[in-house]
């Protein structure tokens, strides 16, 4: 089936068109009806099918003969150490976690907390718990114990999982101690904290609520795989809110796992054996999507990464873990091959390795400026694709369907609407803008299955944040356009626009004309508030290694550069050469705490800073 045919099959027989993906798992039984409507515009998916997200990922593989194909790879050059599980070996670890947590009590709709470094008992506890239909919250390893004990509030679980450490470049964090104080900070107190301990450092346990993985594992019978019902939770992932309170996003079993399945065939091209190596980290939904969940469900090998881009050793580290274990698909942030190209420029690592059995890298989490998609396709001869999503869709909204035909790359575009996403331009009152006009991006409802069914335990804010701005919408909270050929452009998140004097101007484009300069590395535009323009934008940039313009020069080029491309309403007169820029853990730039940093607010430092120590060094530059 062609592209326009399938995305066209998919919103107007929507109801055939999911029943025939959802044919493409194992069910214990198979659902009647594909979505449900619900008052609000959304759709309960599946809800009378029945299955176990993580039968269908293992069990389900080791029935049908492929028990010794590599399941999970794991690499760890901050430990130097290697492991992998065959298909027969993760569903046996897996068991007999899920054994260990039903000893504790832990049942069908139980929340359990998981704050876990990289590592392959991080992967092992998510399925754990979907083996058992308890409902799991990974938290990104290494977050303060305030922000873990508003989780833990938030959730209510019976049980914490977490190791004894993470370990990072140059230095190894304790967890446990973090963990012990989020329990003391929270007003919900967790019956057990299971703590896998890692050789680097041995954590101090508390009988009987601490219990070592390792020893409590021994003797264990195996458990069993509940039965969920489609529409059953089986995962709250928090990601931040704007009033500083973090939001619980609900994805359901069904939907999920078959718009994961899906997607791996349509956008990734990711077929059983083969190899996808997804360099993220599963506290985020990537790494819930397509560390854990999706590649396992296509019967591939994923590579489960302890690492960083660059300095572990070095700026050759992917196209390392790509040459050594046969990568097909490499999927990360665009900030990470920035990183990459940062450190080296010329792709010189890249040189040493065979990246022959590579066909494609996906790039997402924020915009892929073009500067760095035309550097990552020159230096490695590859397909690089774009794709737009987010942690509440759980899968690509617009991609590059490779698995239905291939379309011509666009830079700056993440290509077309995924089939299942009416997704539409709007102007403020919530009407169709014009081909090419910017507007925010917007998605039809019901929204297709995988995608968030509501926040954990307030479905007022779910309405108020998503369905409320424009009547039978989900709002993504970004902007961007159409072209002439249907392709979706993302601007970034539409207050990242701003008003110079009367003109709404993108700092998403400005950034994708500074980014083209040679020795920009990374770059950030926000607007700051001024008496008479009502805004105007200032520029920062990072420089590559080894280049050593004056920052005055390099500010003069870079102005000129923008009053060239976009002219004088631009206003862009002030360049900042700075040493790095705050950003998330996953590497989004946080581009509102550099606006509240300029207009000299009080700042409000999301618990998801990578470094909190560049912020007082910003303060003094943008004040």
């Amino acid at each position: 089936m062609s592209y326009p045919r399938e995305y066209e099959s998919s919103l107007q027989r929507t109801e055939a068109f999911w029943l025939k993906q959802a044919g493409n798992l194992h069910w214990f039984k198979e659902p009647s009806q594909a979505c449900t409507l619900k008052p609000n515009g959304m759709a309960d998916w599946f809800a009378n099918g029945e299955l176990n997200m993580s039968f269908m990922a293992l069990d389900y593989h080791v029935d049908n003969g492929r028990g010794d194909q590599l399941a999970l790879i794991y690499d760890s050059p901050v430990t130097g150490s290697k492991a992998r599980y065959t298909y027969r070996e993760l569903r046996d670890a897996v068991a007999t976690f899920a054994g260990l947590l039903k000893k504790q009590h832990v049942k069908k709709g139980d929340r359990v907390v998981i704050y876990m470094p990289m590592i392959p008992q991080a992967a092992i506890a998510m399925l754990a718990c979907a083996r058992l239909g308890a409902v799991h919250s990974v938290v990104f390893g290494g977050f303060a114990p305030h922000e873990l004990a508003v989780r833990i509030d938030d959730a209510q679980p019976k049980v914490i999982i977490t190791a004894s450490c993470g370990v990072e470049v140059n230095r190894v964090l304790p967890y446990k101690p973090m963990v012990d104080k989020a329990i003391e900070l929270a007003q919900h107190k967790p019956a057990n904290v299971i703590v896998y301990q890692r050789t680097q450092c041995q954590a101090e346990l508390q009988p009987p609520r601490d219990i070592d993985w390792q020893q409590g594992i021994e003797g264990v019978t195996p458990a069993e795989c509940a039965v969920m019902h489609g529409s059953d939770p089986l995962y709250v992932l928090y990601t931040s809110g704007t009033t500083g309170k973090p939001k619980g996003v609900v994805r359901d079993t069904g939907g999920y796992a078959v718009a994961l399945k899906y997607s791996m065939d349509v956008v990734y091209g990711i077929n059983q054996g083969q190899v996808m190596f997804t360099a993220s980290d599963v506290g985020w939904v990537v790494g819930h999507s397509y560390i854990v969940y999706g590649p396992l469900l296509a019967g591939a090998t994923t590579v489960l990464y302890e690492g960083k881009p660059v300095r572990t050793p070095d700026a050759g580290a992917f196209w390392r873990v790509c040459a050594e274990y046969g990568v097909n698909v490499l999927f990360s942030a665009p900030t990470a091959f920035r990183a990459v190209k940062k450190e080296d420029p010329e792709g010189k690592f890249l040189e040493q390795y065979d990246l022959s059995k590579l066909e494609r890298i996906y790039m997402a989490g924020e915009r892929l400026d073009p500067p760095t998609y035309e550097w990552t396709t020159e230096i490695t001869g590859k397909p690089v694709y774009d794709h737009w999503w987010q942690t509440e869709s759980g899968w690509p909204i617009c991609a590059n369907p490779v698995g239905i035909a291939e379309h011509p790359i666009k830079p700056g575009s993440a290509t077309l609407p995924l089939p299942g996403y009416d997704v539409r331009i709007l102007d403020y009152k919530g009407a169709e803008v014009a081909t090419g006009e910017q507007g925010a991006v917007a998605i039809k409802l019901p929204l297709p299955p995988g995608c968030l069914t509501t926040i954990w335990g307030d479905d007022a804010r779910f309405e108020q944040g998503y369905l409320s701005e424009f009547k039978g919408y989900y709002s993504s909270g970004d902007g961007g356009y159409k072209d002439d050929d249907g392709y979706v452009f993302i601007m970034g998140r539409t207050d990242d626009v701003i008003n110079v004097a009367g003109h709404r101007l993108s700092t998403g484009e400005m950034e994708e004309i500074l980014a083209k300069d040679s020795a920009v590395a990374e770059c950030a535009v926000i607007g700051v508030q001024d008496s008479l323009k009502g805004q105007v934008p200032v520029g920062l940039v990072i420089t590559k290694d080894g280049v050593t313009i004056a920052d005055n020069e390099l500010s003069e080029r870079l102005v000129q550069l923008v009053r060239d491309e976009i002219g004088a309403v631009a206003c862009l007169k002030r360049i900042l050469v700075v040493p790095r820029l705050p950003k998330t853990r996953s590497g989004k730039i946080l581009r509102r705490v550099l606006r509240q940093l300029a207009d000299g607010e009080e700042v409000v430092v999301p618990s998801t800073i990578d470094d909190p120590t560049c912020i007082d060094e910003l303060r003094e530059r943008l004040s």
